[in-house]
């Protein structure tokens, strides 16, 4: 457990940084993290589900879930995908639920339309799993700031706006690095015979 001088330090280190104290059991590492991040996974949430009251549940359970598992997060991976494929789940779990019990006049009938087919083919989801594994390993080679904003845009679906209010930038700085990122993330994905990533 961290101790309360050690707040400043926690607030400079970075996502995956702060993981591998999580992984050791510091619980002021989670709260860090838990800070930066529970607003973003609130708003995922929000918009698949509809509702406040189950998002605020995912995000708990999100973070319950990155506490229990920490020790799975791979050195050298990055944390924003990871923590967005966890609430993401738990969303599509809890509208496969609404799915079995369906709810009166339910705020997530359009997200369920999104929910993916457990019968889908399964050629063509063996290939989206081999795309993200691509577009997570040319992200990894994007400088670090340029990286965030792309992985809130593509794994958090946040907008533009979105993502300044969350990192407090303004929001011209966060269209550049954007930008210049998927410049750069456009030619690494070329190699890897992608044309584009979906926003």
């Amino acid at each position: 457990m961290a101790q309360p001088h050690d707040v400043a330090r926690l607030t400079r280190l970075s996502d995956e940084a702060l993981m591998e104290l999580v992984a050791a059991g510091d619980s002021a590492a989670l709260a860090q993290l838990y800070d930066r991040h529970s607003r973003v996974v609130y708003g995922l949430a929000l918009r698949m589900l509809g509702t406040a009251e189950p998002a605020e549940e995912v995000v708990q359970e999100t973070f319950w879930r990155i506490w229990k598992r920490a020790v799975t997060f791979q050195t050298g991976n990055s944390f924003l995908p990871w923590m967005f494929g966890i609430a993401r789940n738990l969303c599509i779990d809890e509208l496969r639920r609404r799915q079995v019990r369906p709810a009166s006049a339910s705020n997530g009938e359009e997200a369920l339309a999104n929910v993916p087919d457990q019968q889908q083919d399964v050629e063509q989801s063996t290939l989206e799993i081999e795309r993200r594994r691509l577009i997570t390993s040319a992200l990894a080679d994007l400088p670090a700031d340029q990286r965030e904003v792309i992985e809130l845009a593509y794994f958090g679906g946040l907008s533009q706006r979105e993502i300044a209010d969350q990192l407090q930038s303004p929001l011209g700085t966060i269209k550049t690095r954007i930008r210049l990122g998927l410049q750069k993330l456009k030619q690494a994905l070329l190699h890897y015979g992608i044309d584009a990533i979906d926003h």
